[in-house]
């Protein structure tokens, strides 16, 4: 599948770093809640904002390296959105498996006892909520980055 002149495992090659980035917090937030770091503490060390950030740096990564268009940002939004959501889910369901407790599974995030609607959540609002905003969002950015800031044309 293409995604303007890039394909899908191109797309993946760029956001390499973002894939990284999210995925340390995600380890983060998990090593500092199973130390019994207080939870504010915990709370401070976000996937969310690992992940917007992810969003906006592969923008402009997008604008600097003339990868791609706004099909681009949707597409890295996604990509993203889709990586962090599956990594929470596998932290419930590891919390459901083994049954203990983690950051992710703590009964302050979920609705009821229910972990099963929890991932459910994740799969349905995490992703198309998260995937939705960010793409506005980067694509919004990236009109400014086109508008305000001009790469050199030989690039």
């Amino acid at each position: 599948m293409r995604i303007g002149e890039h394909g899908v495992r191109d797309h993946i090659r760029l956001l390499f770093p973002a894939f990284v980035l999210v995925t340390g917090v995600w380890s983060l937030r998990l090593i500092f809640s199973a130390s019994g770091l207080p939870f504010a503490l915990v709370r401070l060390v976000s996937v969310t904002v690992a992940t917007t950030v992810s969003v906006l740096l592969s923008v402009i990564l997008i604008h600097a390296r003339r990868f791609g268009g706004y099909a681009s940002v949707v597409v890295a939004s996604l990509l993203i959105n889709l990586w962090a959501q599956i990594l929470i889910i596998l932290s419930i369901m590891f919390g459901i498996f083994t049954g203990s407790e983690n950051i992710y599974s703590e009964p302050e995030f979920r609705v009821g006892s229910n972990q099963w609607a929890h991932i459910h959540g994740h799969l349905t609002f995490g992703i198309a909520i998260g995937t939705l905003v960010g793409a506005g969002v980067g694509c919004l950015l990236l009109w400014l980055l086109r508008t305000l800031v001009r790469t050199p044309s030989g690039v």
